[in-house]
């Protein structure tokens, strides 16, 4: 569909029919090969190729070694922790992950489970170029409706 329609950019997520969302990154060490000639398809056709991936230093290299323009880093983990302690290791596990990607010169997009309130603990976090928030936006939308929602986020967005 994406070689018919050619849009400006894919992202490869794995995702189940079944499921709602996403529970996680790609996992290229298992699927290298199978994402590798996706990438290469999208990517000779002239449409950059983000690649989602869990915060893993292995994920990131992988998706730098099999050429993907981007990777959208997963946040689930940190935006779902139950305790305090928890939310730190997963978001040090981001951190990571993002200055390894920057390292690489890949771009950095983040997301899945980000809201009004978790997306402030990426202030200072320059690295990364862009945010996926949806249902966060959505849910709020219709509460103030949609121009507020989505200008209360990227006033947050803005401020980071």
């Amino acid at each position: 569909i994406a070689l018919d329609v050619k849009p400006d950019a894919v992202t490869l997520v794995p995702e189940k029919r079944e499921e709602l969302t996403t529970e996680g990154g790609l996992d290229l060490i298992v699927h290298k090969h199978t994402i590798a000639e996706t990438v290469d398809t999208l990517q000779n056709s002239g449409i950059p190729v983000s690649i989602f991936i869990d915060p893993d230093p292995e994920q990131v290299k992988l998706a730098h070694k099999i050429n993907a323009s981007m990777v959208e880093i997963h946040t689930g983990t940190y935006c779902d922790a139950p305790t305090e302690d928890k939310k730190e290791r997963a978001f040090s596990k981001i951190v990571d992950a993002v200055k390894f990607a920057r390292k690489l010169k890949l771009g950095i997009n983040a997301g899945h489970g980000l809201c009004y309130k978790t997306i402030k603990r990426f202030k200072g976090l320059y690295e990364i170029d862009e945010f996926s928030i949806g249902h966060s936006i959505v849910s709020r939308a219709s509460m103030v409706g949609m121009e507020k929602a989505v200008r209360e986020m990227i006033r947050l967005i803005n401020e980071l």
